[in-house]
């Protein structure tokens, strides 16, 4: 791609005029230039929020059935375009291309369950003391928001926030990570085919900088923000400063606990997918194993057979599972904190020796043995297809363990015995917490979100959605 990548404003393409350039290069082929953009500026950043606010009384005026149609057609489109995109996605972040064809799939289905939202009741009757009074509520929509997106689910994680938005009658404003620019051009292209509105779904491109501008401006009436906890922090700073509605996802140290009595061979095909697809890039992705002693030698020889039935390659190899890590930035990261924090290597080893990894973000993946829940490689998320495991004596202790991390979004149990699940049901500080299941992804009419350091405490996805893109009106009507 030689020309650099446009804002999308006021449902049309515009050229950057900003002077600085971005270049991001194939995950799998470092000499493949994917996308180049130039930073939205702070008075382009202005010109986009002013379409948004200028769009938002005619949105919001729009009847829950016409918005139903705008979204049901956008996810349409998004179809109509499925193995394009797929392609795009995988050479844009280095998502195996199955992975990359399930996220499309996702991306309509999430079009589709918000237009059906789109007609929902949206505020209920409540008695009144005053005699022939009728008495309810009303839900308004915020007006403009703010949503800035990260890299690994390029076209779902953006639509996740989008979309609901857009149902509950805001309208948008888009900053996708640097990495996943031509995405986000992708989707605002499907947006103009399916007729959204102009000034209702805005893209601009950009760094931290165009961020730090979108966030802060006075027309921007809510934020939602997906990506580390250090950026998040500062967003959730600029929410409160600014006394509007903030919402931060921001990321895991997500645990399985294998329980003494639990399908070992389940667990571990479990836990190796969950931790090493798609390079252990996922906010859900399984970053420790927790496991009863007294199955630790069994389950290590599953897990270590799980692992190596998971191939490494370039990702737009239908056989790939894992593939690269987004940047060589990302990719030395964490090789440096491996090597700053030494644990004693249980699986994993150098790269093949194969002309394919010759260029691009390679990183082997890595079965550690951690010698306490304290180890840095245990408390710190990596982003990275590496798997830290602890020993416990007994699920007491696994609980334990598990809960020692300033994170707390996703965990998963295997266990046979009910007892022992409902004990750790109670227990676990996580906010998605499974039972015989992996630790990743969640269906998207379902709440996301996590405890601790992972979340704001909002709730991203399904009827969750409404109670953070609207505001709630009490109203009375005497006779």
């Amino acid at each position: 791609m030689s020309d650099l990548i446009p804002r999308y404003v006021a449902g049309q393409f515009h050229a950057p005029t900003g002077s600085a350039l971005f270049e991001h290069h194939n995950p799998s082929d470092a000499g493949d230039v994917v996308s180049r953009f130039s930073p939205a500026t702070a008075a382009e950043v202005s010109e986009a929020v002013a379409a948004a606010s200028a769009a938002a009384p005619g949105w919001r005026a729009t009847t829950g059935p016409a918005r139903a149609d705008a979204l049901y057609k956008w996810g349409e489109a998004i179809a109509a375009r499925s193995e394009v995109l797929a392609q795009a996605i995988t050479r844009e972040v280095g998502k195996p291309i199955g992975e990359a064809r399930g996220e499309v799939g996702r991306a309509v289905v999430i079009c589709r369950y918000y237009a059906g939202e789109a007609v929902r009741e949206s505020g209920e009757v409540i008695p009144s003391q005053a005699p022939e009074a009728l008495q309810f509520t009303m839900r308004d929509p915020l007006g403009p928001v703010a949503l800035v997106t990260p890299w690994n689910f390029p076209l779902a994680i953006p639509l996740w926030k989008a979309a609901p938005a857009l149902a509950f009658g805001n309208t948008v404003l888009l900053k996708p990570s640097e990495h996943a620019a031509a995405m986000a051009y992708a989707l605002a292209e499907c947006a103009a085919a399916a007729g959204l509105p102009a000034g209702v779904f805005n893209v601009l491109p950009g760094d931290g900088a165009t961020g730090e501008a979108l966030l802060r401006h006075e027309g921007v009436r809510g934020i939602s923000f997906t990506g580390s906890q250090a950026v998040g922090a500062r967003v959730a700073a600029i929410g409160a400063e600014r006394n509007v509605r903030a919402q931060t996802e921001m990321g895991g140290k997500n645990v399985v606990i294998v329980a003494a009595d639990g399908d070992l061979d389940r667990a571990a095909l479990l836990t190796a997918a969950g931790a090493m697809r798609y390079a252990g890039q996922k906010c859900t992705a399984t970053s420790r194993v927790v496991v009863e002693r007294r199955v630790l030698e069994p389950f290590l020889d599953r897990l270590r057979t799980a692992m190596a039935a998971l191939p490494l390659g370039p990702a737009d190899d239908p056989a790939c599972a894992i593939g690269p890590m987004i940047t060589a930035a990302a990719r030395d990261r964490v090789r440096d904190a491996l090597a700053a924090h030494p644990a004693e290597r249980l699986a994993g080893e150098a790269l093949p020796d194969d002309p394919r990894f010759a260029a691009g973000n390679w990183f082997a993946p890595q079965l550690l043995r951690l010698d306490s829940p304290q180890h840095p490689l245990a408390l710190r998320e990596l982003f990275g297809p590496v798997l830290g495991l602890l020993v416990a004596e007994d699920l007491d202790e696994a609980i334990a363990l598990a809960n020692a991390t300033p994170f707390g979004l996703s965990a998963s149990l295997f266990t046979r015995d009910l007892g022992s699940a409902m004990q750790y049901l109670r227990r676990i500080q996580v906010g998605l917490v499974r039972v015989n299941g992996d630790t990743t992804g969640v269906d998207p009419h379902a709440p996301f979100g996590g405890l601790k350091g992972s979340s704001s405490g909002s709730r991203e996805q399904g009827r969750a959605a409404r109670d953070f893109y609207t505001d709630t009106r009490t109203i009375q009507i005497h006779a």
